[in-house]
């Protein structure tokens, strides 16, 4: 069963092939993989001359300040706008919760392997 969240995230993916192309759920899943890792490459090379929490504080504002974009990209005049924020706002919230859980836990699932990385405080 799919849900509301997996739609959309879904339906943003498929916005990026191209009008003609269609993906299926295996193609997807690969582009977004890419888009992540190369997010995650470019903010590693930032923490060379940035402290992380600032670069991690960027990101989540960066994907804030877009994902308002996307909405209003979505949105038909302002007050179809307003109208969708506050569903938008719950959307993002939860799936910022559920993403940060998942990688929490999976880190601590190789925390012994990784936690050489760690910078000196």
């Amino acid at each position: 069963m799919t849900n509301d969240s997996e739609v959309l995230v879904d339906e943003v993916l498929a916005d990026q092939a191209p009008a003609d192309e269609v993906l299926d759920d295996e193609e997807l899943d690969a582009r977004h993989r890419e888009l992540v890792d190369s997010f995650i490459d470019h903010a590693n090379e930032l923490t060379g001359h940035n402290s992380i929490e600032n670069v991690g504080m960027a990101l989540l504002y960066a994907a804030g300040r877009f994902n308002a974009y996307v909405v209003s990209q979505h949105a038909d005049s302002e007050q179809s706008y307003l109208a969708d924020s506050p569903k938008a706002r719950e959307f993002f919230c939860a799936q910022y919760r559920e993403m940060l859980e998942e990688n929490l836990e999976d880190y601590l699932s190789v925390y012994q392997k990784y936690g050489h990385l760690k910078k000196p405080q």
